[in-house]
């Protein structure tokens, strides 16, 4: 009986549904987290009638046919891309991205690494790194005597000393875009790889070339809606529900038909 299998497509599909929820719910306080969303589509049909044939029997053109779906496949999981909240954290290496971008980051293996986790560090050598290691593109160490540094729109890294008046420029953060930020593999930590499905990596100046701009002393919060979150996860669980009714129903047809003697 078909039932069956195309229940349990539905139910794969719903634990699906509940396994990318789940992953936002436990997101929602990461900084820079942009919430997910499966997305599906129906299998091919069974085309037992095909719409438009010619009726044998008269000669007439069938105006539906007989289709028989088959289930639900998984599509993607897609990212949503909507702007965090802008939280205050103070911190004089915290920054948030407000609008489009990415910070370029270098990873261990020399590859470059995209993030809008803003919550930098200083290494001990005075590079700014990211909160596992990884120093920012293009590099911008911050000498050990500096007092307080400051980072305008711009992305401009200046360092203030008790000795001087006027500040120095250290460097300038720069933001990558891509054609399809949708594209971008994740990896953990904050960290997404560049793919062919995004497009290579467009770098330019905060504020230019339809990039963000920068804000010192923010992070981004994560996106995702709780409330949101909680609705769908209670109609993924209901839709369960259901596509293990079906299979219920459809083994009771088949006891049924196994006692017909």
């Amino acid at each position: 009986m078909r039932a069956l299998k195309i229940a349990a497509t539905g139910m794969t599909a719903q634990q699906m549904r509940v396994e990318v929820i789940s992953n936002n719910l436990a997101n929602m306080n990461t900084t820079g987290y942009n919430a997910r969303r499966a997305e599906f589509a129906d299998l091919h049909y069974q085309q037992q009638s095909r719409p438009g044939t010619i009726s044998s029997s008269s000669g007439s053109v069938l105006p539906a046919g007989v289709q028989l779906g088959l289930g639900v496949r998984p599509t993607a999981v897609s990212v949503n891309l909507a702007q965090g909240a802008l939280s205050v954290s103070g911190g004089d290496l915290d920054i948030a991205i407000e609008g489009q971008g990415y910070l370029e980051v270098t990873l261990p293996s020399g590859l470059s690494g995209y993030t809008r986790d803003g919550a930098l560090k200083r290494s001990a050598d005075g590079l700014i790194v990211t909160s596992d290691g990884h120093s920012v593109a293009p590099e911008i160490t911050v000498p050990n005597d500096a007092r307080s540094i400051s980072i305008n729109a711009d992305g401009e890294v200046y360092a203030y000393f008790n000795d001087r008046v006027e500040a120095e420029l250290l460097g300038q953060f720069t933001l990558a875009g891509f054609a399809n930020p949708k594209g971008l593999e994740a990896m953990g930590s904050n960290l997404f790889l560049e793919t062919s499905a995004s497009g290579p990596a467009t770098v330019g100046t905060p504020g230019e070339e339809g990039l963000g701009i920068v804000r010192q002393g923010y992070l981004e919060d994560s996106s995702v809606d709780a409330v949101k979150e909680v609705t769908d996860l209670i109609e993924a669980q209901r839709g369960y529900e259901l596509n293990a009714k079906v299979i219920t129903a459809a083994d009771q047809m088949l006891s049924a038909t196994t006692q017909i003697r």
